[in-house]
C-alpha cells in the first residue's frame, strides 16, 4: 500500500469550534451551520449576545450542538470556575456569524461588555467572522474602517454576499450561506496543498453495471453514480490522485479526476485488478451486477407466440471488493466497501466487513424513501475493524456530498492510525 503523506487530507473532524451569534436576522441560518459543523465531525459550543436571543432561542442551538448554550458574563455558575477562560482557551478556533455592524464596531475597540466580545480578547484562537447588515450600513464608511482593521487584527472575513435583503433593500451585506461559511472553516484548517508526486492514489468504482442479454437487453440496476462521483469530488478536493472506474452514468467528471468508463462486472474487475495494488485506498461504490448471461444472443431474443416464460441461465460475476481485499499485503491498499441494504443492515454489513476482509463498510438502507439510489441525499452506518473490534458510527439523512466527506475523514483516520502502528 503506498504511503499516507504526513500534509495530506484535511479535515474538520475533532475540531472544537466557538460559534458566535450576534443580532441579525440571520441569525436564524446558525442553526444550519451549526448542524453542519456537527455532521463535519465538530464539537460546537455556541455563545450569543443579548439581541441574538430576539431571532433564535438558545433552546434550538443547544439542541443542535448538544451542548449548553452560554449567553450570559456573568453567570454564577459557570464563572464559579473562570468558565469564560475556560471557554477561550477551549477552542480551536471563534466564528462569528452573524457578526452585526455593532459587534463589529465593539471588537475592533477591544470592548469586553459581554460574554462574547470578552471571548475574543481573551482566547488566542484563529477568528473567523461573517458580517451581515442593510447594504447602507455594510457600504458606511466607519464599518469599511472597522472591518479593515479587523482583518489588520488578524479576523478573516467571511463574505458578505450581495442580494436581496430582509428589509427589502438590495445590495451587499447579506451574510454568506451556512455553506459558504463550512468551506471557508475547512480552507482555514487545510493542511499546505500536496506536491502532486506525493499526493496519495484513491481508486473509486461507482455506478452500476450492464450484463447484456442480447444486443438491446441487458441486467442492471438503479444505481446513479451520484455517491461514489461525490468521493471522487471529495478526494480530489483534498488533494489526492483519484481515478474513477466507472459504469454507465449519466455525470459529468469530476474535476482533477481520471475517469476510467466500463460497461460489464469483467470489464469492471479487470480496471480494479490493475489498479488496485498502486493505491492508497480502494473504494468499492459501483452496484456491481453479482450476475451476468452465461451466453449473451447474439440477435435480439424473439418473443414467442406458443411461449410464456423465457429461461435465462446465469453465472456469478466475480466479487471485485473481494479480490481486492484478497490481494497480498505489499499490494494491498485500505478496503472500504458498500453494502445496499433492505433489511437488517447492520447484521448484513458485519457479515460482509468480516466475509470479505475488508478494513471499514458504508452500509445503507435502499429501501427507505428519499435516500439511495437516485437520490441527492443518503443515510448510512459505517462500521470498521479495529485491534480491540469492531467500530461504528451513523450518518444521518444529509446530501450525499456532506456524507462524502464524512466517510472520507473516517477512512483517512483509521489510515493515520496504521500508518502510526497505534
Amino acid at each position: 500500500m503506498a504511503s499516507l503523506p504526513q500534509s495530506g487530507f484535511s479535515s474538520l473532524a475533532g475540531k472544537r469550534l466557538l460559534l458566535g451569534v450576534s443580532a441579525g436576522i440571520a441569525a436564524y441560518k446558525s442553526a444550519l451551520i451549526v448542524r453542519l459543523l456537527k455532521q463535519a465531525g465538530c464539537e460546537v459550543r455556541v455563545v450569543m449576545t443579548d439581541g441574538a436571543q430576539a431571532f433564535i432561542t438558545p433552546l434550538t442551538l443547544q439542541a443542535l450542538s448538544g451542548e449548553p448554550v452560554r449567553t450570559s458574563l456573568l453567570d454564577p455558575e459557570a464563572e464559579a470556575g473562570m468558565g469564560h477562560i475556560e471557554l477561550a482557551r477551549w477552542a480551536d478556533a471563534i466564528v462569528i456569524a452573524p457578526a452585526t455592524a455593532d459587534l463589529i464596531a465593539r471588537l475592533v475597540h477591544g470592548m469586553a461588555d459581554d460574554l462574547l466580545t470578552t471571548l475574543c480578547l481573551a482566547s488566542e484562537a484563529p477568528r473567523l467572522i461573517a458580517p451581515a447588515m442593510n447594504q447602507a450600513m455594510w457600504r458606511h464608511t466607519a464599518t469599511q474602517r472597522n472591518v479593515a482593521q479587523l482583518a489588520a487584527d488578524g479576523w478573516q472575513l467571511i463574505g458578505p454576499a450581495a442580494g436581496d435583503q430582509a428589509c427589502g433593500d438590495v445590495g451587499p451585506g447579506r451574510m454568506s450561506e451556512p455553506e459558504e461559511i463550512i468551506e471557508a472553516i475547512r480552507r482555514h484548517f487545510a493542511p499546505p496543498p500536496i506536491a502532486p508526486q506525493d499526493a496519495p492514489h484513491v481508486v473509486i468504482t461507482a455506478g452500476p453495471t450492464r450484463e447484456a442479454l442480447d444486443p438491446v437487453r441487458y441486467l442492471s440496476n438503479h444505481s446513479s453514480g451520484k455517491m461514489g462521483y461525490a468521493l471522487a469530488t471529495e478526494a480530489a478536493r483534498q488533494g489526492a490522485r483519484v481515478t474513477l472506474i466507472s459504469g454507465p452514468v449519466s455525470l459529468p467528471t469530476p474535476a482533477g479526476v481520471e475517469r476510467i468508463e466500463v460497461e460489464t462486472a469483467l470489464q469492471m474487475h479487470a480496471a480494479a485488478l490493475r489498479l488496485a495494488p498502486e493505491a492508497t485506498v480502494f473504494i468499492g461504490c459501483a452496484a456491481v451486477a453479482d450476475y451476468r448471461a452465461e451466453n449473451a444472443a447474439e440477435h435480439k431474443l424473439k418473443k414467442s407466440d406458443d411461449r410464456d416464460t423465457l429461461t435465462l441461465t446465469l453465472v456469478k460475476n466475480p466479487d471485485i471488493i473481494a479480490d481486492v481485499a484478497a490481494l497480498p499485503i505489499e499490494q494491498r491498499p485500505f478496503v472500504v466497501g458498500f453494502a445496499a441494504e433492505t433489511q437488517d443492515v447492520e447484521r448484513y454489513a458485519q457479515d460482509k466487513l468480516a466475509r470479505k476482509g475488508l478494513d471499514m463498510i458504508v452500509a445503507n438502507d435502499v429501501s427507505q424513501q428519499g435516500l439511495g439510489f437516485g437520490s441527492d441525499d443518503n443515510a448510512a452506518l459505517l462500521l470498521w475493524r479495529t485491534p480491540l473490534g469492531n467500530e461504528q458510527l451513523s450518518a444521518p439523512p444529509q446530501p450525499k456530498t456532506q456524507l462524502a466527506a464524512l466517510i472520507f475523514q473516517q477512512t483517512l483516520a483509521q489510515l493515520s492510525l496504521i500508518s502510526s502502528g497505534a
